[in-house]
């Protein structure tokens, strides 16, 4: 009735011809209509950030434990380079995020998210790839940041909670508010097309995280190059040197300046520097490591002075042979190992392996360079083959050869029966942990191997086996060797050098060592009480400048100079006595390499004293 007298008006306003069409025009009233809200387009961006973001904490939680742990530098120190490791766990965590974020619109496409299934998955995978290559490229910058995976775990937790994620957001965003509009109008969500409309924001998103990622990414390699490979903040200016340059061969003339250094002036520290001069001067492949008056000086702190770590230290070892170093706590072992395997810079001076140098080419040192470290550096969860494996892999060994090499490496430590090989090194016992430390220190033929205290917490039947292995495996390699155990120093060692407060006291292999410190027999007898003077009276007359050194409850100790005495007569004079009084028991013994370290240590600290 109504679209009728409406048609009659026109007709008679505008002629004959004019009619409004009706057709669209739905009567009054019309039934009760819901509008479709879909709470996931709305939710999505606020939900959906917080589940993408729980990617940056697991990346950064496993960079920084590798670093905590050391197993990054153990790494490295087996062969395997800065290029192969980055592009190795960005591979691996770009897998697992990508996975991750499949699942995720899987999940949700399948559920019937219209967030998911009326956007164009082809924008929605170059945004998420974009990102997570983003995110992962952050994780790797903040890692310089720690060296603690409970700090890590801390910081990324705040990290997501203050970090809105701003290009994530406004991405998802776009996502949602297109499948809002799509769903509520009837059509498509967001097209490739859309992005073209000036409304649109995704296309610079989608630049912003390009650029970024790429930004991250290079700042992040350049400050671990900095900070963890120990290199100039100038390297990439610097042209490599390659081995034993004109320059580099010319013996340091810097002195440490301290009146310790005019101690070192003995015949044996002297001739080992002056042997060094001579190889620097007309190279040769004989030896495999040259110290070149290597100097580590820790800068002062909180007002104590600086701290003289190694002063001065000249040296050579030819292959086939095992140095060890023998020295207190704190005299400067430990930073020399960590000088040679590249953990620290030296302060001047330098050394040569293999005819690189330390400064420059730690990188090609590490493919023919074996560590066991003081403490063990183990995955908890990989078995004790599967760290050989991995390892001899690093060493370039492959098919036939890995395997006959991880079964004999085994089977040399004692590792490979009873299914203790494929156990999990976190349930080793330290024994175990030790033996397979040493056993990956070998594995692959490095031609020098550094061992920090191998043997500790060894049983004797096991540590009796290690030695074992070190003495075989010496044989075509140079072997540094840091112990506190004088029996396997006169085991083990061809040359000992004895370190005290950073200097070199004395090079030697261990016989001369104590013939040249050790120039006295020590004379043990015990009797009565009644009879001490006896005993006394005796010693000097064998020896008059004999030296008691102990006395106890008629026991007594006394150093008999070698010049003095033979020891004919000393068995003689000791069957007389017994003619005269009750010897309860006696023995005459020659100087132990423990006698030789303590002399010499104490003469050095007394001299550093005096000074």
């Amino acid at each position: 009735m109504h679209a009728q007298a409406s048609n009659a008006y026109l007709e008679y306003l505008l002629g004959p011809t004019t009619k409004m069409l009706f057709e669209f025009v739905k009567e009054m009233p019309k039934p009760e209509t819901r509008v479709r809200m879909d709470l996931s387009s709305l939710l999505g961006p606020l939900f959906f950030t917080w589940v993408i973001i729980q990617l940056f904490p697991v990346v950064l939680i496993s960079l920084v434990y590798e670093k905590e742990h050391r197993l990054r530098i153990m790494m490295k120190m087996h062969g395997l380079g800065d290029g192969p490791y980055w592009m190795i766990s960005y591979a691996y965590f770009l897998a697992i995020s990508s996975i991750y974020m499949l699942c995720f619109v899987v999940f949700g496409s399948f559920v019937g998210l219209n967030f998911f299934n009326l956007n164009d998955y082809s924008i929605q995978f170059v945004f998420y790839f974009l990102y997570i290559n983003l995110q992962i490229s952050l994780a790797f910058l903040v890692a310089d940041l720690f060296s603690n995976v409970k700090t890590a775990t801390g910081a990324a937790i705040i990290f997501m909670e203050l970090y809105p994620g701003f290009s994530l957001y406004r991405g998802l965003y776009e996502f949602s508010e297109y499948a809002f509009t799509g769903n509520y109008m009837g059509t498509d969500g967001m097209r490739w097309k859309d992005l073209t409309d000036s409304n649109n924001g995704m296309t610079e998103v989608l630049i912003i995280m390009a650029v970024e990622w790429v930004v991250v990414l290079g700042v992040a390699y350049y400050a671990d190059q900095v900070r963890s490979s120990g290199k100039d903040p100038l390297f990439f200016l610097r042209r490599p040197q390659k081995g034993l340059s004109s320059s580099s061969r010319k013996p340091s003339l810097q002195r440490d300046g301290s009146k310790v250094c005019v101690q070192m002036e003995k015949l044996d520290v002297e001739q080992e520097r002056e042997k060094v001069k001579q190889l620097l001067a007309e190279p040769s492949t004989s030896h495999s490591v040259i110290c070149n008056h290597l100097k580590k000086i820790y800068p002062g702190r909180d007002g104590n002075p600086e701290k003289f770590a190694v002063r001065d230290l000249s040296l050579a070892l030819p292959q086939g042979e095992c140095f060890g170093m023998l020295g207190p706590n704190g005299a400067g072992k430990t930073s020399f190992i960590n000088m040679m395997t590249g953990l620290i810079k030296p302060s001047s001076g330098t050394a040569y392996v293999q005819g690189l140098d330390i400064r420059t080419d730690m990188d090609r040192i590490y493919t023919s360079m074996g560590v066991c470290p003081q403490h063990d550096l183990l995955w908890e969860n990989l078995t004790g083959r599967e760290h050989l494996l991995f390892y001899g892999r690093l060493k370039n060994l492959k098919g036939s050869s890995l395997t006959q090499a991880v079964e004999e490496s085994l089977k040399s430590v004692n590792l490979f029966n009873g299914g203790v090989a494929d156990k999990q090194a976190g349930k080793y016992s330290g024994g175990m942990k030790r033996r397979l430390s040493v056993a990956i220190s070998l594995i692959g033929d490095p031609k020098v191997v550094y061992m920090d205290e191998p043997s500790t917490g060894l049983d004797p039947a096991s540590r009796n086996l290690l030695w074992n292995v070190v003495k075989r495996a010496k044989q075509n390699r140079a072997i540094i060797l840091t112990t506190h155990s004088m029996e396997e120093a006169e085991h083990l060692c061809d040359r000992l050098g004895i370190f005290v407060d950073g200097s070199l006291q004395c090079v030697g292999n261990p016989k001369e060592l104590k013939a040249r410190y050790g120039g006295s027999y020590v004379f043990t007898m015990t009797t009565s009480e009644n009879h001490e003077q006896e005993v006394e009276n005796l010693v000097h007359h064998l020896s008059p400048n004999a030296t008691k050194i102990y006395q106890i409850s008629g026991t007594q100790k006394f150093e008999l100079p070698k010049h003095e005495i033979r020891i004919a007569d000393v068995f003689q004079a000791v069957e007389n006595a017994k003619s005269r009084f009750s010897v309860q028991a006696w023995g005459l013994a020659d100087t132990t390499l423990e006698d030789v370290f303590i002399k010499v240590a104490r003469g050095a600290r007394a001299f550093t004293k005096l000074s």
